[in-house]
């Protein structure tokens, strides 16, 4: 099913909602996905995964009403009873005025979605990668006993999009990653450890460096104990600073802000972070593996700023929360699938990188926690911003790392987190669609032993 086909099935879509005496507006979303999944043990191919869906999601506005329905079947009779259903489904909703279709804001933004690359590697080489992983985990040190996951993973989509304003547009996407999961023991301990590399281009993936930061992560917290409560200084490295961005990410969307579940809601123009902080929802991210050219709406994907040197400047928009604030959508309509309607989501958001080393964040250090992971920070309150967390990580003394340390807790607020930040790095890495330098963050609580 070429690309092309997606397009006509949408318009044909749209050209039969509209055509039925009530609907004013109609707007179809046509996907065509395929998954695949390698896993490696001991050099052989332990399992493949391998999956295909498309589909197609049909909003039609009747009045302030609007009905959704979807479908796996796009031929003729499928689409016709697509359209019955959710003309039905309109029935059955309160009627909203904010509820409509986006304009047609502009051109849309050249963005690459999809490596070419990608598309001609066979199974064979893509295998190689994840072995290739193995390898660099078991040779990095001894004492590294378990491969729990040595995975390639990779996917592609086709999306088109049509409504009754004379939209009409698809494109396709893509990415592809590494991933690699495993144990490290001693003198009767084990410690895990893991790490992943998605990517837009194949040939930028590195799966020597994902075994061996793996390996590193595992056998770096070998003879960890508990340390003494205390308030400190702690270093966040960047995949613990994802998770914290994991929770501010819904609190600074639009539709929580209107709900009253965001702990930002009230607080536009207002300082809520160190002027060292800075937050960007970027769609049109150069090599952003969730980058692209318009959003599940069809709008235009953007470089939206919501925090800028700690000042609360904008929340990201779909149309319909755009509609209520009187604003104009963000591009963030995000669909998981054509079997929903577009929520507000994120796309390549990100903690601006600093002009700090790492190494020069551990240096000024007279003591202090390097926290390299978190437990439960998604309990965090969304409202009140109040959390806390499990956290391991290495004790840190006269900038240099004195010994692991494990069994601890944070508490504290996430606003009050964000203010406290002292630095902030140049070591800006992504964990999928969200990236994050090393943090350091002055006068925490932390308890332990």
């Amino acid at each position: 099913m070429r690309k092309e086909n997606l397009l006509s099935i949408a318009r044909s879509a749209v050209e039969k909602a509209s055509a039925v005496s009530g609907v004013g507006m109609a707007e179809a979303y046509v996907k065509k996905g395929r998954d695949i999944e390698i896993d490696v043990r001991d050099g052989k191919i332990d399992t493949i995964k391998s999956a295909e869906e498309h589909g197609i999601g049909l909003r039609v506005f009747c009045g302030s009403q609007v009905g959704f329905a979807y479908s796996t079947t796009l031929d003729t009779d499928g689409i016709s009873d697509t359209v019955r259903r959710a003309i039905a489904n309109a029935g059955q909703t309160e009627p909203d005025q904010y509820l409509r279709l986006p304009d047609i804001l502009g051109p849309y933004p050249e963005v690459e979605t999809l490596d070419a690359e990608l598309m001609t590697r066979g199974v064979e080489e893509k295998m190689e990668l994840a072995r290739r992983v193995e390898q660099a985990a078991r040779a990095y040190d001894p004492r590294v006993e378990v491969i729990e996951s040595s995975t390639y993973q990779d996917s592609v989509v086709d999306v088109a999009i049509a409504n009754s304003k004379g939209l009409a547009f698809n494109f396709q996407g893509g990415a592809c990653g590494v991933y690699a999961s495993l144990t490290a023991g001693e003198d009767g301990e084990s410690q895990t450890g893991f790490a992943l590399d998605f990517r837009l281009r194949f040939a930028d993936l590195d799966p020597e460096e994902v075994g061996r930061q793996a390996a590193h992560r595992a056998v770096r917290m070998l003879g960890a104990r508990q340390q003494d409560s205390r308030e400190t200084t702690l270093v966040l490295e960047p995949y613990v600073v994802v998770s914290l961005l994991g929770v501010l990410a819904p609190a600074l969307s639009g539709e929580a802000v209107q709900k009253g579940r965001s702990l930002f809601a009230g607080r536009m123009g207002e300082r809520v972070a160190s002027d060292l902080v800075t937050i960007v929802d970027d769609g049109t991210l150069p090599g952003g593996i969730n980058s692209g050219p318009c959003d599940g709406e069809g709008v235009p994907t953007s470089r939206t700023v919501v925090i800028e040197h700690g000042v609360l400047t904008s929340f990201l928009h779909n149309t319909y929360t755009a509609a209520k604030d009187g604003l104009v959508s963000t591009g963030n309509g995000v669909r998981g699938s054509f079997k929903g309607s577009p929520e507000v989501g994120t796309t390549n958001f990100y903690l601006s990188p600093g002009k700090t080393e790492r190494e020069q964040l551990l240096e000024e250090l007279d003591s202090g926690l390097l926290v390299t992971e978190v437990m439960g920070m998604h309990t965090a309150n969304p409202i009140s911003g109040d959390f806390s967390v499990g956290a391991s990580g290495l004790w840190v003394e006269n900038g240099r790392v004195s010994h692991p340390v494990r069994g601890m807790a944070i508490a504290g607020n996430i606003t009050d987190l964000l203010m406290k930040i002292d630095a902030v790095g140049s070591d800006l890495q992504f964990f999928g669609g969200k990236g994050a330098p090393t943090v350091r963050v002055r006068q925490m609580m932390v308890s332990g032993a």
